[in-house]
């Protein structure tokens, strides 16, 4: 069988020489792209003949789908899969599994540092201090003791949870299941949002989530408030944010995602919000969440392989 590795996925040359060695053992092709492409037509091309590929979050169409007559399985190096057409992926009967767990730590660690840079203006203090400036009218505001608002208890919310109560925060959350975890306590969203500091986001993309946070969300929150945003961009409305920014509907915001991956248009909405830090879609890069989803991926397709296939999606 041949495997196709789409795009670099932060695997070295050294990394890749040992799984092709591995598979070739194992009577199967690996092939790997070292640079990543999302030309369509590029990525159908590089897919040719593939049994399986491995992509992050490239979009895979319906029409890249349609034209890899023998794709049977996709190996995500994500953990979310809305820009996988998994309709067409359900038709063909081919087998989606995620890297799940692979940024837990990555994600969870930079939601908490981006409350501290927006608690502490981290960024505009950089800027001031480059510029010949001083501490001037800066004044900072503590996390310890704050109350914590969590939408989406998954394993990234709970580690988030986990590193504020450090911070000797209280901490709410809202799922679409509760659960039972300790020093946690569960509310519906709109009890969250009136009682929270901060507003920190880990849900996946779906119909449900979409649009999650608008102007009537954005209202309900204290005016002092903060919105923390490294789930995926469109849980938030960018026009509802950029407006609650502006009439200080709340406080500030530091988000690291948005409708599509960065770069952004020159124009878009929240380069006008004040109070606001963005990042470029970075909260899943660190070189151990690399390492590690590097492995997960390959052993997803070792696993299917062996007909146990497991992260499954669809």
């Amino acid at each position: 069988m041949k495997f196709t590795i789409l795009e670099p996925i932060g695997m070295t040359a050294c990394k890749y020489g040992q799984l092709k060695k591995e598979f070739e053992e194992l009577g199967h092709e690996l092939v790997f792209f070292g640079d990543r492409n999302e030309d369509e037509q590029e990525l159908i091309k590089r897919a040719e003949g593939a049994d399986a590929i491995v992509v992050s979050n490239i979009p895979i169409t319906k029409n890249f789908i349609d034209a890899c007559p023998n794709l049977s399985m996709i190996s995500v190096a994500f953990t979310g899969v809305d820009h996988i057409d998994m309709k067409a992926c359900d038709e063909r009967n081919i087998l989606v599994s995620n890297a799940a767990g692979f940024s837990t730590e990555s994600v969870a660690e930079l939601a908490i540092g981006m409350i501290l840079s927006v608690y502490r203006k981290i960024v505009g203090g950089d800027a001031m201090t480059r510029f010949g400036g001083d501490r001037g009218g800066f004044l900072g505001t503590e996390l310890n003791g704050k109350t914590l608002g969590i939408i989406g208890a998954g394993d990234i919310g709970l580690r988030v949870a986990e590193i504020a109560k450090v911070f000797n925060c209280k901490v709410l959350a809202y799922s679409r299941s509760e659960k039972s975890v300790e020093g946690v306590t569960f509310v519906d969203k709109e009890i969250l949002l009136k009682e929270s500091d901060i507003v920190s986001l880990h849900v996946p993309l779906t119909d449900e989530t979409k649009g999650l946070m608008g102007k009537e969300e954005f209202k309900l929150m204290k005016a002092e408030a903060i919105l923390i945003n490294t789930a995926r961009g469109p849980v938030v409305d960018s026009e509802a944010l950029c407006w609650a920014l502006d009439e200080a509907e709340i406080a500030g915001a530091a988000v690291d995602v948005y409708e599509k991956e960065p770069p952004l248009d020159k124009d878009h909405i929240l380069f006008t919000a004040p109070n606001l830090i963005m990042l470029p879609h970075i909260a899943y890069a660190t070189n151990e969440s690399f390492d590690k989803r590097i492995d997960i991926v390959m052993e997803n397709i070792k696993l299917w392989l062996q007909g146990k296939p497991r992260n499954i999606m669809n």
